[in-house]
Formats: structure tokens, sequence, C-alpha cells
């Protein structure tokens, strides 16, 4: 089959397709043909060497992809046949032709939507709808500032949190992307880049701060997070795109203010305890991304390359270009 591939770590550039051995399904794992898988952060860290797949993982870049089951391994429950279309959250593997996923990953296709649309819907949706849901316990009313708001998965964590009837407050680096930001149903955003976000958040909430934090930045903003953080406010780390050192008295202001840091890394997660997350996302979100329904979810796309094309598309999100998801199309 045909895969992605990097030989040692570098660039763009350094990426390929290849020829590779076609997976075969263990106990309990399905065998998926993929139509589509979308790029994410974690793709281009891995290329870069920095973020080596969970022992046992395909060394294959993809953390998602949707297509239609082609093989059941032994031990499979019944609950999926050939043909189905479905998606899933990987630890790895996704930008090939085929991937073995094991069978409790697998969601079904909502309604109307296309494998395309559809491979924009796991990592973003489901790490959202965990750190929200699992994580930070999001209650209605509460208000939640939402750090990259235009990336796939701050688009996804605006529509959760209006979904929860709570506020969602973005940042964001250009006007184009805080429009987008708005159109998806955030509150109100501010451009980090010329704004202190920090002040902006306290002015918009009359002084009280933020309830929960979404935050793939890391150490540069523990300041600003801090200070528009409200009392006994949780502040969530999933990534550290400005690295994770932090000089200050970061304890003590997190704890005059009875505030809480929670971490949380979807891909290393266990098999077994993970499963309630896609569970749980299909029985309380999927339906809303089905036509009629309100609110209406719906996954934000960029652009969609071909597989051939693999080393533009990381090129476009390492230039931090893209609002949404950018898709990856997998030869039929």
């Amino acid at each position: 089959m045909l895969a992605a591939y990097f030989d040692c770590p570098g660039g763009p550039e350094n990426l390929y397709v290849k020829e590779v051995m076609k997976p075969h399904p263990g106990e309990g794992e399905v065998l998926v043909k993929v139509s589509a898988s979308a790029l994410n952060r974690a793709d281009l860290l891995q290329r870069r060497g920095k973020y080596p797949p969970p022992k046992g993982a395909s060394d294959i870049l993809g953390l998602e992809a949707a297509g239609s089951v082609a093989g059941l391994g032994p031990g499979c429950k019944g609950r999926w046949k050939i043909g189905d279309a479905v998606m899933a959250l990987l630890s790895g593997g996704g930008q090939a032709e085929y991937v073995t996923v094991p069978e409790g990953y697998l969601m079904p296709i909502p309604n109307d939507m296309t494998l395309t649309q559809a491979a924009a819907i796991p990592e973003a949706w489901l790490t959202a709808f965990q750190l929200l849901h699992f994580v930070g316990k999001v209650q209605k009313g509460e208000r939640v500032l939402i750090h990259a708001g235009a990336s796939g998965v701050g688009m996804a964590a605006i529509q959760l949190v209006r979904l929860a009837k709570a506020i969602p407050i973005v940042t964001a680096g250009t006007q184009e992307k805080l429009k987008a930001t708005a159109n998806a149903g955030a509150a109100v955003g501010f451009n980090y880049k010329n704004e202190d976000f920090s002040e902006k958040v306290l002015a918009f909430t009359q002084g009280s701060g933020v309830d929960i934090i979404l935050d793939c930045v890391g150490g540069s903003y523990w300041e600003k997070n801090l200070n528009c953080l409200s009392t006994d406010g949780r502040w969530i780390v999933y990534g550290l795109l400005s690295g994770g050192e932090i000089h200050g008295d970061l304890l003590a202001r997190l704890l005059s203010k009875r505030a809480s840091i929670h971490t949380s890394l979807l891909r290393s997660r266990d098999k077994e305890a993970s499963n309630g997350y896609e569970q749980a996302f299909t029985e309380d979100v999927l339906p809303y991304f089905s036509g009629g329904t309100s609110p209406h979810l719906r996954p934000l796309l960029d652009s969609v390359y071909p597989l051939q094309e693999i080393a533009e598309a990381h090129r476009i999100m390492e230039e931090n270009k893209n609002i949404g998801k950018i898709v990856i199309q997998i030869p039929a």
C-alpha cells in the first residue's frame, strides 16, 4: 500500500509517498480502507523528530482517518460490517491506504457528510470534547478561553462550548481568523499579536475572568493566562507551541486563585480507558452533525491535498496559514 513517509527527521521536503506493507487486523481490530486523513500539529512534530509515536503504534504519519471497513480481525464483537463508513482517532498510520483500528475507536460517519469532511472530525473534535467534558467538566454559563481559536481544535471547541450552553472566548493571530471564529460562534475574540488578551478578557468578563482555559501554547502565555483565570478556574494545557519552560512564581499565583492546572495528551492514552471518549462523543455530539439539527455542528475545512502533495500541506500548516483543517485525500 502507499503511505506518507520520511526516512530522517527534518523539513517538509523530507516527506514522500512510499510503498509499504499493508497491515493486518489483530485481535479486536478492524482494517479500514482510508479515503481521507487530516493533518495535525503532531504530524509536523513527528516529522521533525520531536514527537515519536507511542510504543507499538505505526510510524506512518496520520492521527485520524475516514473510510470504509475492509476487514475484521479475530475477536471483533460484530458492531461493524464490511463496507461501513467509519472514522477514527488514531495513534498513527492514517495517511496511508489502509490502517488497523481497535473496534472501540471507530465512530459512524454522520448522515449527509462526505468522507473528506468526516476526516476533519476525529482528532480535533474528540480532543476538544475530552478537554471540555472529561478534563474541564464545563458547566452551563461558564466562560471558556480558547487559544488558537481558528485551529481545528479551536473551531471544534467553540461549537462544543456553545452546545454546552457556555461562553466561548478566543485568541487568534489575524483578523481573518478572528472573523472565522466569530462565524463559528465565538462570543468575542482577541488578536494576541497586537492586544493583551488577558486585559481584554478581564474587561469582557467585567473583572471576573474565565473559568476554563484551553491552552496549546504553553510557556509564553503563563502570566497572561493566570491574570485572566477566575478564582477556582481550570487551566488545561494540551500543547506547548511556545515551549514548556516557565520563569516566575507560577505556583504562588496559582495558589492565590485556588486554580488548577490539568494536562492532557490523547495520543498516549490507554486503549481500554479511552474508549469512553468515542462512545460518549458518538452518543452526545455526533447527532448534531446531521442535517436539520439545532445547534448544527460542522467541521471547518481549510483545504484538501492529494497524498502526493503531503509536503505542501505540511508547509501551509507550518506557516500557520490554515483556518480549520487541512485534509489529505488518499488515492482510491
